[in-house]
């Protein structure tokens, strides 16, 4: 049995992912890349994607969110302002990029795509022509084009969300911004496009495939004004195509034992809402106490299976607060 991992963008609600692994390296006694033969990640599941191939527990992983995400998205107030009014973004995305290469460690802060010691994909759009880059290890199947591309800078370029942060350059290809864009904030189908048709090594009907979400909201109130809007194109940007990938999965590889974990938010929290690390925390905790992961691990969990052509599980959780 082949297994496959994705990992949903959503800022610092990546913690929700984060936590479920916990919850999965407790239950197995083994780091997430022991238990998972590719693991494929956008925005801030790309983070997570090149920290689980390098070997980080999900303990740190977590951790990070709750003490690192303040150097990230550093808030101060009128410098904020002018950022945003002249280059039209928050937060230096150099700094986030010294925090993945800094969390990597010595021996895979300088890795390249193909140094992995499992298969990846880390979703990214150029900014030139929005064109989606697939990041993933080269093998005789693919076209062999994106393996030696660093995992820090790749992991990086998925994660610069436009508004939030500049995008970071990837030479030769060029600047690029969050794979999320209209593409892929959720990296499933393309996971599985990978895996089963550039790769001789997965096989649908002998392979879990396992799609962590990092919240969604279902309802949200009227935009009324330009900014609030702004930010509701951005959120559908992100969203809609995440939605679309779930039901692609089903309807092209039905033999796959596919499972979806996410749940349901009862407000909005922005990507970059660290106030709310701790909220986000125990809604990821709750959610991985519904979780069996050994049963999820060899295909007979049920309860998060999708079995019908629809975007949602047959029991979606949805987690309020109490």
């Amino acid at each position: 049995m082949r297994r496959i991992l994705t990992i949903d963008g959503g800022g610092v609600r990546g913690i929700i992912p984060a936590t479920l692994l916990v919850a999965l390296e407790r239950r197995t006694g083994r780091l997430t890349r022991e238990s998972f033969d590719f693991v494929a990640g956008t925005s801030t599941g790309a983070v997570l994607a090149a920290g689980i191939a390098a070997g980080i527990p999900a303990e740190r992983l977590v951790s990070l969110y709750a003490e690192r995400s303040s150097d990230v998205f550093r808030r101060v107030p009128l410098f904020s302002l002018l950022r945003r009014i002249v280059t039209g973004t928050m937060y230096d995305t150099g700094t986030l990029h010294a925090l993945i290469r800094d969390e990597l460690g010595p021996e895979a802060r300088g890795w390249r795509l193909n140094d992995a010691p499992v298969d990846l994909l880390i979703t990214a759009k150029r900014l030139s022509d929005g064109m989606p880059w697939y990041f993933v290890r080269d093998n005789p199947a693919n076209s062999c084009r994106a393996g030696g591309y660093g995992l820090a800078d790749v992991a990086t370029a998925s994660a610069a969300a436009p508004t939030y942060f500049r995008p970071w350059p990837v030479a030769p290809v060029g600047e690029l911004i969050d794979g999320g864009i209209g593409v892929a904030g959720n990296p499933v189908y393309q996971a599985c496009v990978e895996a089963f048709e550039y790769t001789d090594a997965y096989d649908p009907a002998s392979t879990v495939v396992v799609s962590l979400g990092t919240g969604r909201l279902l309802q949200r109130d009227r935009p009324t004004w330009l900014w609030p809007w702004l930010g509701w194109l951005l959120t559908e940007m992100l969203r809609s195509p995440a939605e679309q990938q779930t039901e692609l999965v089903f309807r092209h590889y039905p033999a796959a034992r596919f499972y979806r974990m996410d749940l349901e938010l009862e407000r909005e929290i922005g990507l970059d809402a660290i106030e709310r690390i701790g909220e986000l925390r125990e809604l990821g905790e709750r959610l991985a106490g519904a979780v069996d992961w050994d049963a999820i691990l060899d295909g007979s969990d049920e309860r998060f299976r999708i079995t019908e052509a629809t975007t949602l599980p047959r029991e979606y959780c949805r987690l309020g607060p109490g």
